[in-house]
């Protein structure tokens, strides 16, 4: 049976319940091919079943439903399996299971929230906002996992007191700080006007580039270990 949801934590839970009892089980919140013999259904979320299910899993692991949050940012297109074998898993064992490093679910789930801390890491020194004509900041990413609201605490300690928008042109939103408060929005495409000191910026990053690089030394491959090339279209010094 394909159990198919809407990809929020409250659906998940409901189909997690329903889907529990069943031995091959397939919860996922995308597309999928059904095979011979398989049957499709799409759970809605129930609140009231969803929290039972959180109030008994946080009984045997209290930061089980901090993975889950984890798990269902990422960008894994299996990560609805991930999670469900991740959490079928404590609530069998009745405990938690993360230091199970010999069990592919627990493997799965550690690996699942490494890649996406490990982003979120990486886009504190990748990320590169550019200044708009109302002094305003943007700054386009694109990243495997859906972590925009994530970066929003690392940039606003930084940048108090300036508004800025980061925006994940892929899922088609963006995290705002208006200078006060933190929101969400949807956000298709976004068109910024400089200001003339952006540009200047901009230059001055191509000039800094330059400068370090060394090209009887060049170490392309390396780099790329270190500054994957996924990264580099919003990275004014790569343009």
């Amino acid at each position: 049976m394909i159990y198919f949801y809407d990809g929020s934590k409250e659906a998940f839970l409901t189909a997690f319940c329903t889907a529990f009892p069943d031995a091959d089980a397939v919860l996922t919140s995308g597309s999928s091919q059904l095979g011979i013999g398989q049957e499709a259904v799409f759970i809605k979320a129930d609140p009231a079943r969803a929290k039972r299910a959180e109030r008994r899993l946080l009984s045997f692991d209290p930061d089980c439903m901090r993975d889950l949050t984890t798990i269902l940012r990422s960008g894994n297109p299996v990560k609805d399996m991930i999670a469900f074998r991740y959490l079928r898993l404590i609530a069998l064992k009745k405990r938690p299971v993360r230091g199970m490093l010999a069990d592919d679910a627990v493997i799965d789930a550690v690996e699942c929230m490494r890649r996406v801390s490990f982003e979120i890491h990486r886009f504190h020194g990748f990320l590169r906002f550019m200044e708009s004509a109302s002094g305003a900041l943007y700054a386009p990413i694109s990243p495997d996992n859906d972590i925009c609201d994530l970066l929003v605490p690392h940039f606003k300690e930084r940048l108090p007191k300036y508004p800025f928008v980061i925006h994940d042109v892929g899922r088609k939103k963006a995290a705002v700080y208006d200078g006060c408060a933190v929101f969400m929005a949807p956000l298709e495409r976004a068109e910024v006007l400089l200001s003339a000191d952006e540009v200047g910026w901009q230059k001055l990053w191509k000039t800094y580039y330059a400068a370090v690089n060394i090209p009887s030394r060049e170490r392309l491959k390396q780099q790329k270990g270190y500054l994957p090339v996924r990264y580099w279209k919003f990275m004014p010094e790569m343009q």
